[in-house]
């Protein structure tokens, strides 16, 4: 790894450690109570740092069981719906600029699951902090295909949050 990069890494594992300037505390769905956890954001200079750690996901035994999870930020405001879509109101993926899949500025990493668990960072340019600020953030029961019309295939929405700024820090985070 050069300096350069070394330096950069060491900057955002350093930025994980302080309070966030926002963050969604995910639930899951009445068919997933099981699953929580939180999305950490930090607004970085040149995007925004995201950091996901979430907790009670399904999986299985089996040597090829763990399941990877679609990860999106949503246009809708709230985390509420129905038994056939428990998060309807979150509405479709978070796309202001009216790109293709998976150019949508809400497409976001997919989440490996490890034994019911998962944790990623990762870094994105696709939106400042402020534009999402409200919105939510869900968790798909499928890994995104990135190529499926609209929105990727991702499956049941298991869990959700939505993203609140943290003006005075948090008491989550």
């Amino acid at each position: 790894m050069n300096r350069n990069a070394r330096s950069k890494s060491e900057h955002y594992a350093a930025l994980l450690m302080r309070h966030p300037d926002a963050y969604a505390e995910i639930k899951g769905s009445a068919e997933y109570p099981q699953i929580y956890g939180a999305v950490r954001w930090y607004q970085i200079t040149n995007g925004v740092l995201i950091a996901a750690e979430i907790n009670g996901l399904p999986y299985s035994h089996e040597n090829c069981g763990n399941p990877v999870f679609g990860f999106h930020i949503h246009a809708g405001t709230q985390c509420e719906g129905d038994l056939h879509d428990p998060f309807s109101s979150a509405m479709s993926h978070y796309n202001p600029s009216g790109c293709p899949h998976p150019f949508h500025a809400g497409d976001l990493p997919p989440l490996f699951g490890n034994h019911g668990y998962a944790f990623s960072a990762f870094v994105t340019d696709r939106f400042a902090l402020s534009e999402v600020i409200g919105k939510t953030v869900i968790l798909h029961g499928n890994p995104d295909d990135f190529t499926s019309q609209p929105s990727g295939n991702a499956g049941q929405k298991l869990a959700c949050g939505r993203i609140t700024a943290c003006k005075y820090g948090c008491k989550i985070c």
